[in-house]
């Protein structure tokens, strides 16, 4: 029997019921705010060797940018290529020649592999080829990472680097070597061979290949638990010759930050480039202790330039890069709130130093998280930058950088991969110099394709610098290219 107070009258139940419903759309609508505050943490979802397509953390937003304007007014998106899914792409690269216009995405996870994507028609691209390494869900770790092209004897070739842990197959494969001439052909796509390291297990993190001013198509690459970097001779290993392939070792200078970090150092990601006011061929490396500058041109016996360690906030150094004139470099390290610092390597050696512990500036797209790859066309530094996508900064004074133009390629939420780690978002970038395109790899939404008003092509030699970058001349040379115009002949 019914005790309580007596039922309202039919009259007020319908103000009741509004009542109620106005309470329930409020208490829904405040779920999104209080949840965050008053949880113990933002919400996660489940985390596994194979992520997505959810990330793994949630809650936070992320850059608050209005829609329709995720970019600047010089910046046009040319195409998307969504290709995975969260965490499921890594590093990106182009192919130079307008008559190839393949880039290749590099792919992590399972399942790990690359993709090729025809930018013939920029404003349509689409995926031409897709490799997956066999029994894929064995394998632990990240798989594949980075990937470069080179030409040798008339053909083409795409070296893929890959990384698995010791619970799987191929803990001690580095890379994968593809002949890629007949592309757009898929069929035409074939194997050459793989790269293992038995003795230094653990893959190949990054790497870079350079046409060395004797001539010789080199791969530089990362290993894991030497200090060493290995440099192969990949004329030699397309030809068959792989026993032979490795032809040097780079060591990374002892610093006292490897008694921070493990027995010895290591490195985590170079350029490697020509010189021409000196004429040698350049090594720049960024791992433990900070970022150094070698010699490479005997190749045989690397000399130590200059070091850049001591630096406040700098005990292991990631991407380092040049300008073309070799008198600035633009240097990253991977973690939060750590912007890109500017080193005036040029006053050094014009000093007689051996050793920077400055820089000379710094830039940062946001205070809140960091960059990650760059490539520089100076006076243009293009930076995939993580969770604040792909951003382009201007150095025409290394002492005072300023933002030049961006795209928000991510749009996810901040720390989606943990506390303090915004390691999320734009992984890679490359341009094609003869008429600027620009490609961007997302970690989350796959690749981009860019135009930037006013950068229709680069050569250094228009700006009064060297023609250098990172971009190969495979027919002639870093000599020849170096001093390259573009257009006719003065006379």
């Amino acid at each position: 029997m019914f005790t309580g107070r007596p039922l309202p009258s039919l009259s007020m139940r319908p103000k009741m019921i509004r009542s109620f419903q106005k309470l329930a759309l409020w208490m829904a609508a405040s779920a999104v705010v209080l949840v965050p505050l008053f949880a113990s943490g933002p919400l996660h979802a489940q985390e596994t060797q194979n992520p997505g397509p959810w990330p793994p953390r949630m809650g936070r937003p992320g850059d608050d940018l209005p829609p329709g304007g995720r970019g600047t007014a010089n910046i046009h998106v040319m195409s998307h290529v969504p290709l995975g899914g969260f965490l499921h792409v890594a590093d990106v690269e182009i192919e130079q020649e307008e008559s190839r216009p393949f880039v290749y995405v590099s792919k992590r996870f399972d399942p790990t592999g690359f993709d090729v994507v025809s930018v013939a028609d920029p404003s349509n691209a689409e995926v031409i080829y897709r490799w997956r390494l066999e029994n894929s869900e064995l394998h632990e770790g990240s798989g594949a990472l980075d990937g470069r092209y080179f030409k040798h004897d008339g053909r083409y070739y795409y070296v893929q680097s890959t990384q698995f842990g010791s619970g799987g197959p191929n803990n001690d494969l580095g890379a994968v070597v593809f002949d890629v001439t007949g592309l757009p052909d898929p069929d035409a796509v074939r194997e050459v061979g793989r790269i293992r390291e038995p003795e230094v297990p653990g893959g190949f993190h990054n790497i870079f290949m350079y046409k060395h001013s004797d001539g010789r198509a080199l791969l530089f690459t990362t290993t894991r638990g030497t200090g060493n970097a290995h440099v192969y001779d990949m004329g030699s290993f397309v030809e068959g010759n792989h026993e032979d392939a490795l032809v040097a070792r780079i060591a990374n200078p002892e610093t006292p930050y490897w008694a921070v970090t493990r027995p010895n150092g290591s490195w985590h990601d170079f350029y490697v480039g020509f010189d021409a006011a000196t004429g040698q061929d350049r090594f720049w490396g960024g791992g433990s202790g900070g970022y150094f500058v070698f010699d490479i041109t005997e190749l045989d016996r690397p000399e130590l330039l200059m070091s850049i360690t001591g630096v406040s906030g700098v005990n292991s150094g990631h991407t380092f890069t040049p300008t073309p004139d070799g008198r600035f470099a633009v240097a990253e390290t991977e973690y939060q709130y750590a912007p890109l610092r500017i080193f005036d390597i040029g006053q050094a050696f014009d000093q007689g130093r051996q050793t920077i512990s400055r820089p000379v500036s710094a830039w940062t797209a946001n205070w809140r998280n960091l960059s990650h790859n760059h490539e520089v066309r100076w006076p243009f530094v293009f930076v995939s930058a993580y969770e604040d996508g792909f951003q382009v900064f201007n150095i025409f004074d290394p002492y005072a950088p300023r933002t030049w133009g961006y795209y928000d390629t991510y749009g996810g939420p901040h720390e989606s991969r943990g506390e303090n780690n915004p390691n999320m978002g734009a992984w890679g970038v490359d341009i094609r110099n003869s008429d600027g395109l620009i490609v961007v790899s997302d970690m989350s939404t796959g690749l981009w394709v860019f135009r930037m008003e006013g950068f229709e092509s680069w050569n250094g030699l228009d700006w009064g610098m060297p023609n250098i970058s990172s971009a190969q001349d495979w027919e002639h040379g870093p000599v020849v290219q170096s001093t390259r115009i573009r257009g006719p002949a003065p006379r």
